[in-house]
């Protein structure tokens, strides 16, 4: 029986959604199709017609991760106050506790390593995310806002990652915050 294409491409798209967050959530290879397709209220057959395979699949929602990403930075107010509300977003404790909402680089950069198909996707996007950001706000050099943003990223994912990584709140918090003050010192 053949679907309509509007609700062929809804049903696509709640795939994709269901993955990027499950995949943010439990990494790659925490989280099978059936799984992904149940969350979607959706039975495992269907996957293949959407899908060459779960590679494909991962490769798509960090595609639609980045795009919302991006998405959400260029909604961003473009000065100094923009920019420290997102700095300040991004390494809060919401974002640390909500793994499946957030970045992507925090959560699955370290599965990437592993994950060559997907490698050109996520280097797009970190390419992408350093562009947007150096221009998108105003750094303390715009010489160097290249490098800045560089540091930038590196320090939140890091920062997001550890924070996440450790079982004690109060560490996990300081690790959140000094980051912050750190990064506020060098706007």
């Amino acid at each position: 029986m053949r679907y309509p294409a509007a609700e062929t491409a809804e049903k696509h798209d709640r795939i994709v959604q269901q993955a990027a967050r499950l995949f943010r959530e439990r990494g790659f290879s925490g989280v099978s199709v059936g799984e992904i397709m149940k969350s979607t209220g959706l039975t495992h057959g269907p996957f293949y017609n959407h899908f060459a395979s779960k590679d494909a699949l991962m490769a798509e929602s960090l595609a639609s991760i980045s795009q919302g990403a991006l998405i959400a930075l260029a909604e961003t107010s473009p000065d100094a106050k923009g920019r420290e509300a997102y700095v300040a977003t991004y390494l809060s404790k919401q974002h640390r506790d909500d793994p499946g909402a957030g970045c992507p680089i925090a959560a699955l950069a370290p599965e990437i390593v592993r994950e060559a198909g997907i490698r050109g996707v996520f280097t797009s996007h970190i390419r992408s995310t350093i562009e947007r950001l150096a221009a998108h706000f105003p750094w303390s050099s715009k010489k160097n806002a290249r490098r800045d943003v560089i540091l930038a990223v590196s320090a939140m994912a890091g920062a997001l990652m550890i924070a996440r990584a450790v079982d004690d709140e109060a560490l996990s918090i300081e690790i959140l915050e000094e980051t912050l003050g750190a990064l506020s010192k060098r706007a």
